[in-house]
């Protein structure tokens, strides 16, 4: 049965906004006995492994550290909670922390139809980030971890994924260079003048085109011969969703939409998008065979029925299961296994 929700969508998470708004509610919820503390390391993320299942590894919260407070420089900041006990989230020390991966490898590991072969790969270049500490804890990249994980344990990474990465970047202000400070728990920053900053979400459109019971998947040009997924590209400025969907599907495939529908949307913290799924319908009289895919970023596009993309053919790879992209594939091929019944 397919969820109602992608992952990372399903609400499992109380982001308890009353407490990061309030600094003696944020002292008092780090000072709670149940409260924890999430590390990353780069993306990547600390999982246990108990009686063979894969747990998020959560910390008692250290004595001698103190959460994001108002005018502070640094702290963890808070994500929310959990079962009624508050959770907070900071990077790991940069003294212990492995190297950094190189730009390509982190892109190539944060897409929305990046496979867990790939964050493998990535880690298994780099021995020192494959290692246990002393408390049997597994550093491993979301993505190899997050089909294992509860619903709330994935929306937990992903919340401290985006505001942790947003900290990275933002601080300095924009506007003069001059530092920026925490504000609201980490959930916000403030500059010398006193402008309120908030974490950036970038949008894109990501769509299941649908003729005569087969769907229309697309290769990236920088993929291996046979991994397919969904037409999809960011929203520019001065645009609405429907115009971005069918100005990339015919950018990227030649093809003129007629119907556009929304369906739901995914964020994608890795570090900043939210991706907004539609599905939509050719135009008429438009030829599904007429298909002009764009060089520079397409290599091949395909219709594929609701057997095929069940069952997939030796050398074809779907999206990992995590992505909003493999959920509408998922939720178009049991349509049709439902309306067989």
């Amino acid at each position: 049965m397919i969820a109602d929700r992608p992952p990372f969508a399903r609400g499992a998470l109380d982001r308890d906004a009353a407490t990061r708004m309030n600094p003696n509610r944020l002292r008092a919820a780090w000072q709670e006995p149940g409260a924890r503390l999430l590390r990353l390391r780069g993306v990547e993320i600390p999982v246990r492994r108990e009686s063979g299942a894969v747990r998020l590894a959560l910390l008692p919260i250290p004595d001698d550290e103190e959460p994001a407070r108002r005018g502070g420089d640094w702290g963890p900041v808070f994500l929310g909670r959990v079962g009624g006990d508050p959770v907070f989230a900071r990077p790991e020390d940069a003294a212990t922390a492995p190297p950094d991966a190189d730009a390509e490898t982190d892109a190539r590991c944060s897409s929305n139809d990046a496979r867990p072969g790939d964050c493998r790969d990535a880690r298994d270049s780099r021995a020192a980030r494959d290692s246990r500490d002393a408390r049997d804890e597994e550093w491993l990249h979301p993505f190899e971890a997050g089909p294992a994980l509860s619903e709330c344990e994935r929306e937990l990474v992903g919340v401290a994924s985006a505001l942790l990465r947003w900290h990275e970047d933002a601080a300095f202000s924009p506007r003069d260079g001059s530092a920026t400070t925490l504000e609201y728990g980490g959930w916000a920053r403030r500059d010398a003048h006193g402008a309120e900053l908030f974490p950036r979400t970038d949008p894109a459109v990501i769509v299941l085109i649908e003729h005569e019971d087969r769907a229309l998947l697309g290769s990236n040009a920088l993929w291996e011969s046979g991994r397919f997924s969904l037409l999809a590209g960011f929203v520019e400025a001065g645009e609405s969703l429907e115009q971005a969907v069918a100005r990339e599907v015919h950018e990227e495939s030649g093809v003129r939409l007629g119907e556009i529908e929304y369906v739901t949307s995914q964020p994608w913290p890795f570090p900043r998008s939210l991706m907004l799924g539609f599905r939509a319908r050719l135009a008429p009289g438009v030829d599904p065979d007429d298909l002009r895919p764009d060089p520079e970023e397409i290599s091949e596009l395909r219709w594929f029925s609701r057997a095929e993309l069940r069952e997939p053919a030796p050398g074809i790879t779907l999206p990992m299961p995590l992505s909003i992209a493999r959920w509408l594939i998922d939720r178009w091929v049991a349509e049709g296994d439902a309306g067989d019944a």
